[in-house]
């Protein structure tokens, strides 16, 4: 005899109709939530001093028998408040290597509700980068691939993408929306003084000294002379090889004879051997927690059954102590999702 569970005889999700289509009412209570928390900077102070409000996430690790479920891409989006963390350069570049994973071949075979997501994002971006100028390199990379997004929708003949006509209409007028926002965007010099070049050099290179990514080394030593002599410094690319690998990958490449201690062969030799940590090249990610199997941003925190419960915390301390919580890069959040 068939077994015949409480989920089976559950009347399901309630839904709510709104300007962008069919919603999950719990979800859209905690985007309201969220909002209402946000919407002043100083209540929003108070918050996150107190912990109040903690955009956070559960998820299915593994689909058993004993827990079926699957995790639903746009829900999790929302619940964790991606289109806020735009405007938080802490995490910025996390979404938008989020958003490089997604857009492309893999954003026509989505659901209908996490395209919109998607795209929703993808406008708080443009957004975000048109008024702030801030990491134009990163939007223009995901502007090359939602062009080929709309020339492949478009030519589209046999088989096209998932999803009915009228979606991908109102899809394609917000990714022209998006490419004329781009367009319109000009980066002009700032009226601020003094300005970048007119720093004492020791200034400048206090400035390099906390770049992490090897391309905005290159980027700058093209700007003038005087960031072109600071980049050439051994003491800047043994701070940035120091920053990205561990001591004993540096300390194979030093008893190489072949690279005389010049720091910038070593940092590119490593970087072909092992490659870039994901872990290092964002300010901030996604971490899981191992006891309640939610997503949330490590700065703000979840409500754990760790803190809530006494009893299972002091069988946590009786069997080694705490787990911390597991890094989760954007290729490694991708796999919770059936894409």
């Amino acid at each position: 005899m068939p077994f015949i569970s409480k989920d089976w005889r559950s009347p399901g999700e309630a839904w709510v109709k709104t300007d962008e289509g069919w919603e999950k009412k719990k979800v859209l209570e905690n985007c309201k939530a969220i909002k209402a928390e946000s919407s002043d900077e100083e209540t929003m102070e108070a918050a996150e001093a107190e912990q109040a409000m903690q955009p956070h996430c559960q998820i299915t690790i593994k689909c058993t028998k004993e827990i079926a479920g699957f995790n639903e891409l746009d829900e999790v989006v929302k619940r964790l408040d991606f289109r806020s963390a735009v405007k938080d350069v802490r995490r910025f570049n996390y979404i938008c290597a989020l958003l490089d994973l997604l857009i492309g071949q893999q954003m026509t075979a989505l659901s209908g509700c996490a395209q919109k997501a998607l795209l929703a994002m993808l406008e708080e971006v443009a957004s975000h980068v048109t008024k702030s100028h801030h990491n134009p390199r990163g939007f223009r990379r995901l502007l090359t691939k939602l062009r080929a997004v709309s020339v492949a929708e478009k030519s589209s003949c046999w088989g096209g993408p998932l999803g009915s006509q009228l979606l991908w209409d109102q899809h394609s007028i917000k990714i022209n929306k998006i490419l004329k926002m781009a367009a319109q965007m000009q980066i002009c010099e700032p009226d601020s003084h003094p300005q970048l070049l007119q720093l004492p050099e020791e200034c400048i290179r206090e400035i390099i000294l906390r770049l992490s990514d090897h391309r905005d080394l290159a980027a700058s030593a093209q700007a003038c002379e005087t960031m072109a002599n600071i980049v050439d410094e051994q003491r800047v690319w043994r701070e940035l090889t120091k920053f990205h690998f561990n001591p004993q990958q540096i300390e194979l490449a030093l008893n190489k004879e072949s690279f005389n201690g010049d720091w910038k062969v070593i940092f590119n030799s490593l970087k072909r051997t092992y490659g870039l940590s994901e872990e290092r090249q964002y300010a901030e990610m996604l971490s899981l927690c191992k006891y309640c199997r939610c997503l949330f941003w490590r700065s703000l925190g979840h409500p754990c059954i760790a803190d809530q419960c006494p009893e299972f915390r002091a069988r946590l301390q009786e069997a080694g102590g705490l787990t911390p919580p597991s890094p989760v890069p954007p290729s490694a959040f991708l796999k919770f999702f059936s894409l």
